[in-house]
This record gives C-alpha cells, sequence and structure tokens, in this order.
C-alpha cells in the first residue's frame, strides 16, 4: 500500500529550487520528490557498498584503466613525430 510523506520547514530557497528542478523535468514537485525517492531508495547504502565491493574480489590494478584508455586512444605521440 503506497505510502504518504510529509516534510515540514523546507526553506523557501530549497523549494524553489526543487520547483525549479521539477519544471525542468516536466514535473510537479511532488512528482519530482516521489522519483527522487525512488532512485534514492534503489541505492545501496554506503555501508552496502563498501562490502559488496569488498566481497567482490576482483580488484582492479591502477594499470587496467590506463591500458584500457591506450586501447581507445591510440598510440602516445612521440617526440620523434
Amino acid at each position: 500500500m503506497p505510502k504518504a510523506i510529509r516534510i515540514r520547514n523546507i526553506s523557501e530557497e530549497t523549494y524553489q529550487r526543487l520547483r525549479d528542478q521539477a519544471a525542468d523535468a516536466g514535473m510537479s514537485v511532488p512528482e519530482y520528490l516521489k522519483q527522487t525517492a525512488e532512485r534514492v531508495a534503489g541505492r545501496p547504502t554506503l555501508g552496502e557498498w563498501i562490502e559488496r565491493t569488498r566481497t567482490r574480489g576482483d580488484a582492479v590494478r591502477s594499470s587496467d584503466p590506463l591500458a584500457l584508455l591506450d586501447e581507445v586512444r591510440g598510440p602516445w605521440p612521440t617526440s620523434d613525430s
């Protein structure tokens, strides 16, 4: 069953920013807040994320991202070129 949430004492500045962001997204403020709450609730907490990355076991070495970038970009120019 859906639940209702009431947020009190939001500053005028905060509400204006929410209203602007909702308008940019083509939504009302309640729709925007609902979508934002659903997105936040779908993310792992910091503790969950740390635990998940700790147990993953596929540690990334610092050379791996650099090798991948070199693969995409091609060889670095040398002073001979």
